[in-house]
């Protein structure tokens, strides 16, 4: 996460900590932190440096820069700072600074991903016959994204620890395998061969934890206080992949941000995954049913999860419901053109969802109808 935050303050965030925090005695001088650090001499000098607007005055820079120092997070790139790097009190060094930025970028940045990805699925990959299905919501795409965008800002709160300890050098993030002062027994053992291996073992940790965090989420306990949210969406639309209860989703995300203070991850791979776990998780929401696999947890196995709740709990691989007991093969009719969205398909999955949704939550308190649905009929 240290090369994000480097980008992030670079292009962004150097400039609005210095004009939020600048290092203006004026500003300091109501600091708690600056005025027990500062000494009268201090702010003299400073004060003189700056005119009465404020701005500062010619040849008085050396006076107004931090002495944070600035190293690369990374040996493949290096970007020199601006000014505007050395001119906030609060400089990339600092914790507090280093929270919130993170937190902005989890929180903002996070909800771009997540509209670009499901919007490009929505478009090019979503079969748009699901909102005629018997079990598609009214409204439910505006649910999704409400849910989702009231959810993100405060599974972010619980996210950001995780990085500032990534940042700060707390994990096993390495830039090179070949790095001398790197420790750990994965790295001495396989090298840089390992460079390799981390994509598989990274799969088969996250896969693991989260098939069981998600199995206690349909616990009796769990499910209606917290995971009942997420599967309101009984045909789910791109749009629903992050639509969770916040510690559902935070939950479910914790197997992602152990595996760095576990096992070694590169930087850049790190990048890489959270990337592809934001397309994946859209993506077994897309409705798109190719991947016929008994060994891939696709969206056609996912889709069997929404319907009928208490099968398919993995994330990328069947391999963990196949030995807990929870696999169902999805039906054969989801793999044809011609009976994947047929009236059949539909009745055997809605006679049978009706039973489990009595089984699981004791009523159904979904509303049904779409706007679409009934704009076809007038049409």
């Amino acid at each position: 996460m240290d090369v994000v935050l480097e980008l992030a303050d670079q292009f962004l965030f150097d400039r609005l900590w210095a004009n939020i925090l600048p290092i203006n005695p004026a500003v300091a001088s109501f600091d708690p932190i600056s005025s027990l650090t500062a000494s009268f001499k201090g702010y003299s000098e400073y004060n003189a440096s700056y005119d009465a607007t404020g701005a500062l005055a010619r040849g008085a820079e050396s006076l107004v820069r931090s002495a944070w120092t600035y190293q690369p997070s990374s040996d493949y790139f290096s970007i020199q700072p601006t000014e505007y790097a050395y001119t906030s009190r609060w400089d990339r060094d600092n914790i507090w600074r280093q929270a919130v930025t993170l937190y902005a970028i989890t929180w903002v940045f996070g909800a771009a991903i997540y509209f670009l990805c499901a919007t490009l699925s929505y478009i090019f990959v979503f079969d748009k016959a699901t909102f005629n299905h018997p079990k598609y919501l009214k409204n439910q795409i505006r649910m999704e994204i409400s849910q989702t965008l009231h959810s993100i800002p405060i599974m972010a709160i619980f996210t950001v620890p995780f990085f500032v300890a990534e940042v700060r050098g707390h994990s096993w993030m390495y830039d090179s395998a070949t790095n001398p002062g790197f420790s750990h027994p994965m790295l001495q053992i396989f090298g840089t061969w390992y460079n390799w291996l981390q994509f598989p073992l990274f799969i088969m940790f996250t896969d693991f934890g989260i098939y069981w965090i998600h199995r206690g989420l349909h616990s009796k306990f769990l499910y209606k206080r917290l995971h009942k949210p997420h599967h309101k969406w009984i045909m789910p639309t791109p749009y629903a992949s992050h639509a969770f209860h916040p510690l559902d989703g935070y939950a479910q995300s914790v197997p992602y941000h152990l595996f760095p203070f576990i096992f070694p991850l590169q930087k850049f791979a790190y990048i890489a995954l959270f990337t592809f776990i934001q397309i994946w998780t859209v993506m077994i929401h897309d409705g798109e049913y190719v991947a016929n696999s008994p060994v891939i947890n696709g969206a056609a196995c996912h889709t069997m999860h929404h319907l009928y709740f208490n099968y398919n709990y993995g994330q990328f691989t069947t391999l963990w419901d196949r030995l807990g007991g929870s696999y169902r093969k999805p039906n054969a009719e989801l793999f044809a053109k011609e009976t994947k969205m047929s009236g059949d398909e539909w009745k055997r999955q809605t006679k049978e969802m009706e039973r489990m949704v009595v089984e699981v939550e004791g009523s159904d308190e979904r509303t049904y109808g779409t706007e679409e649905v009934e704009a076809k009929k007038v049409q």
